[in-house]
């Protein structure tokens, strides 16, 4: 990552495809078209106790997209210069978070559920888990 500069604004909030039904809706999220990424994996957050903070690290190459799809929650972004927070509450609004930015997830609702698309399998090797290593990888 170092001499790789990321930047918050290349994360984007998508919409995603809404597919009405008097029965309830649905949301597709195929590789390539919904997700702008091969998806390599899945997982989902839940049960996050209120004032709880997820995440608290970046990725070296990992992209994901992240689905409020219960109740909301807050992402806060930074790539080492500028931050920004960005608020999901709709099962068919992803945010699309690049490598290389720091993220932490913040602000979940009573019930909220966070499912996060990811292009790649897991990998500890990827993860920077202290800020001040991060920061001096993106400077």
């Amino acid at each position: 990552m170092q001499g790789i500069r990321s930047s918050i604004h290349n994360c984007t909030v998508r919409e995603l495809s809404k597919i009405h039904n008097r029965a309830g809706n649905i949301t597709p999220l195929t590789a390539n078209i919904h997700v702008p990424f091969n998806i390599e994996r899945v997982y989902y957050l839940y049960d996050v106790p209120g004032g709880s903070v997820r995440g608290g690290h970046a990725h070296i190459e990992l992209e994901e997209l992240l689905v409020a799809a219960s109740g909301s929650f807050d992402v806060l972004l930074d790539d080492g210069i500028n931050r920004k927070i960005v608020n999901l509450n709709r099962p068919y609004y992803g945010l699309y978070v690049t490598s290389g930015i720091w993220r932490e997830l913040i602000n979940f609702s009573s019930g909220a559920i966070c499912l996060a698309i990811a292009a790649t399998k897991y990998s500890e090797a990827d993860y920077i888990r202290n800020y001040d290593e991060f920061k001096l990888l993106v400077s």
